[in-house]
C-alpha cells in the first residue's frame, strides 16, 4: 500500500522583540542579518532567489516564495528529510513563515510558521517538535539580542562540536559547572571570557558576553545513535577583535569540550 503526503506537520510560534519593522526585515530577510543570529545563511533577496541555510557540514538549499519588505518572508526547503537520512519523496518542501507586525513603543511581532505534509511516520512529528524546541530559543534570545545591542551588524560566527561519553543532561551539567552558569543573571567569569548568563534551557545555556569581545555564545548538548553525546559552542562576536578571538579560541573550546566529564547516575 501506497502512503500518501496528506498528514500535516507545523509549529507556529510568536516572538516580541525590539526594533522597527525595517531593523527586524533586516535581521530576518538579509544574509547579513540571519547569519548574524541563527546559522550562516545566503540569501539571494528577492521572489524566485536562492536560499541556503548552512548547519555544519551539511546544507539545507531552498527558494524564496514569498518577498514582501518589511512585512513577510517565506521560503521553501525541498530538501529537508535527506538532511535526516530520510526519503524526500515522503513528504512535501518544508515551508517557512515569517510575519514582522510593527507594534507600538518601537518593538514588533514576528510570527513564525512552519508546515510540511508528510505520510505519518513517527520521525516526521519528532522532527517538528525538535524544530520547534530548537528554534525557539533562536528567536527569543539571539534575536532579542542582536536587535537590542548589535543590530544592523554582521557577526564573526564561532562553531565547535566533540563527541563526550555521557548523557546530554549530563554532560550539559558538567558544561554549566564548568562555567559556573547555574542562575539567569549571574555573571559568569571562566576560560578568559566575561559573561552574563541570559538563559538555561533543557538542553542548553546562552550566555551574553562583554568581554574580551562583546556578542553571545550558546552551548548545547544532544543525543547520538551510538550513546555518545555531542557537545557544541556556538558564537556571534561583534567587533573587530573578533576574528582574532575566533581564531585563538575556537581549537581552545574544541579542547575543553572533549575534557568535560559528564557526572554518572
Amino acid at each position: 500500500m501506497t502512503m500518501t503526503k496528506d498528514v500535516p506537520l507545523r509549529i507556529a510560534f510568536s516572538v516580541e522583540v525590539p526594533g522597527t519593522a525595517e531593523q527586524v526585515w533586516a535581521a530576518i530577510a538579509t544574509a547579513d542579518g540571519i547569519s548574524s543570529w541563527f546559522l550562516p545563511t545566503d540569501v539571494d533577496e528577492r521572489e524566485g532567489g536562492a536560499i541556503v541555510v548552512h548547519m555544519g557540514e551539511t546544507d539545507s538549499p531552498g527558494s524564496i516564495t514569498g518577498w514582501d519588505p518589511p512585512r513577510r518572508l517565506e521560503y521553501a526547503e525541498p530538501e529537508w528529510a535527506a538532511l535526516f537520512g530520510r526519503d524526500v519523496d515522503s513528504v512535501t518542501p518544508l515551508v517557512s513563515e515569517f510575519l514582522v507586525e510593527a507594534r507600538s513603543g518601537g518593538t514588533c511581532l514576528v510570527r513564525v510558521v512552519s508546515s510540511a505534509f508528510g505520510t505519518g511516520a513517527d520521525w516526521e512529528q519528532e522532527f517538528m517538535t525538535e524544530i520547534a524546541k530548537e528554534w525557539r530559543p533562536f528567536f527569543e534570545d539571539n534575536l532579542r539580542l542582536y536587535l537590542t545591542h548589535f543590530p544592523g551588524q554582521r557577526a564573526r560566527s564561532l562553531e565547535v562540536s566533540a563527541d563526550v561519553a555521557g548523557a546530554p543532561d549530563g554532560v550539559l551539567r558538567a558544561m554549566r559547572e564548568a562555567l559556573g552558569a547555574e542562575v539567569v543573571g549571574a555573571p559568569v567569569d571562566a576560560r578568559g571570557i566575561t559573561a552574563m548568563v541570559e538563559r538555561i534551557g533543557d538542553n542548553n545555556v546562552f550566555l551574553r558576553l562583554s568581554a574580551p569581545v562583546p556578542g553571545y555564545l550558546g552551548f548545547t548538548a544532544f543525543s547520538k545513535d551510538d550513546g555518545l553525546t555531542t557537545a557544541a559552542v556556538q558564537g556571534w562576536l561583534f567587533s573587530s577583535d573578533a576574528p582574532g578571538f575566533v581564531a585563538r579560541e575556537q581549537p581552545a573550546w574544541k579542547a575543553w569540550l572533549e575534557g568535560l566529564k559528564a557526572p554518572m547516575g
